[in-house]
């Protein structure tokens, strides 16, 4: 049974999977089959478990997960990093490093880099395999959530069975009020609402700590229930990229998948 999507006017129970719009745009897809549009192309070298080169040496950043880092810089290798990187290289090799691709209506990320949904030859998407085994997180960025649906549904099925990412310690809820500036990078952290206001051309939801939740006008449009007063003392797990700024660790959320209550 595909997700359900939206945060929804009435409160969720504790536990619920994720507070998700009611209707995504008519672009999601129920499945994750390729659309007759998709090219073939041939692919050269994976980088890590969620990005890869091709043969025309275009790099390729798979839309709608995250897998862990390799190391990069002066960080260490994350938990599960070669794993996911090792898996996405044997599904790739057992059908002759051949695959299925279409871009997103975005084409590119901020790094330069092409963002696209994969399939293997047998017509299996490759985000929602390593969803389905643990060895990612999904994330929504619009415009590109053609697949949400999918994807969801994939990561609840890792997640219930606690695969990968949802039985390590490594990768548990975080407590917004113990972090620091320095626990940037993807994460997921829990905490009580304490303030929600608008300023800056954003909506912002202020936690308990040195937290704040930062979700742009632009993507307003994608909230059924738009974040209020109403919202000030429930508790809510986030999921992103952390960032430092003017004191405080902050995450931009620009989907309601990347959010749910748990009270």
């Amino acid at each position: 049974m595909p997700a359900d999507h939206g945060l929804l006017k009435k409160a969720l129970p504790a536990g619920a999977f994720f507070i998700l719009l009611l209707c995504l745009s008519a672009a999601a897809a129920d499945s994750c089959s390729p659309p007759a549009t998709s090219e073939p192309v041939q692919v050269r070298y994976v980088h890590d478990g969620d990005s890869l080169v091709l043969a025309d040496n275009k790099k390729i950043r798979l839309i709608g997960i995250n897998t862990p880092e390799i190391a990069y810089q002066d960080q260490p290798t994350q938990a599960l990093a070669i794993k996911a990187r090792n898996r996405l290289r044997q599904l790739l090799f057992q059908q002759g490093n051949r695959a299925r691709l279409i871009y997103g209506d975005q084409q590119q990320d901020r790094h330069g880099r092409n963002l696209a949904h994969l399939w293997l030859a047998d017509d299996s998407n490759l985000a929602a395999r390593l969803l389905r085994e643990g060895l990612a997180w999904s994330v929504a960025i619009p415009p590109n959530i053609r697949y949400l649906d999918c994807y969801l549904e994939a990561e609840q099925t890792a997640r219930k069975g606690s695969r990968g990412v949802w039985d390590h310690p490594d990768y548990a809820p975080r407590n917004a009020n113990e972090l620091g500036l320095r626990n940037e990078g993807f994460q997921r952290v829990r905490g009580r609402i304490i303030r929600v206001n608008h300023g800056g051309g954003a909506r912002w939801i202020n936690l308990q700590g040195r937290f704040a939740l930062r979700i742009p006008d632009r993507d307003i449009e994608w909230f059924k229930n738009r974040p209020d007063a109403s919202w000030v003392g429930r508790e809510i797990e986030v999921r992103g990229w952390l960032y430092s700024a003017k004191g405080e660790l902050r995450v931009t959320v620009q989907h309601p998948a990347a959010l749910q209550f748990t009270n």
